[in-house]
């Protein structure tokens, strides 16, 4: 399961970014899909996760800020951030839970290749 992430860039503070995460391969099943960042100099911590029903969770910095969402169909995860604040920065990794076509019934967890978000103040 390869994870393909891209939407990162360079946004000036109160504005906005999406980021979006595509899933290829053999894949049998995606059970969550998320998002996490690492800051320079900080451990990646999670910032959103949605399951394949739609269930999702939020950290508390990017409550009412940021959403998740997913298309089941084209195996994408996406995350829409408003409001970025400078303290937002950071390389953003898109992780999902899935089984391959090979292991219907085992599932392994898969990370992109990461996106920068850098946020000016």
């Amino acid at each position: 399961v390869q994870l393909q992430a891209s939407g990162g860039g360079l946004v000036q503070a109160g504005g906005s970014l999406r980021l979006s995460c595509a899933a290829s391969g053999s894949i049998f099943e995606i059970n969550t899909m998320g998002w996490y960042r690492q800051a320079p100099g900080k451990q990646r911590e999670l910032v959103a996760v949605i399951t394949n029903t739609g269930s999702t969770n939020y950290a508390d910095s990017v409550k009412g800020r940021f959403t998740i969402s997913r298309d089941n169909a084209k195996n994408t995860v996406y995350l829409q951030m408003n409001s970025l604040k400078a303290e937002d920065t950071a390389v953003y990794y898109c992780n999902a839970d899935a089984a391959t076509r090979a292991r219907p019934l085992w599932s392994d967890a898969y990370w992109g290749q990461g996106t920068l978000v850098t946020v000016s103040s």
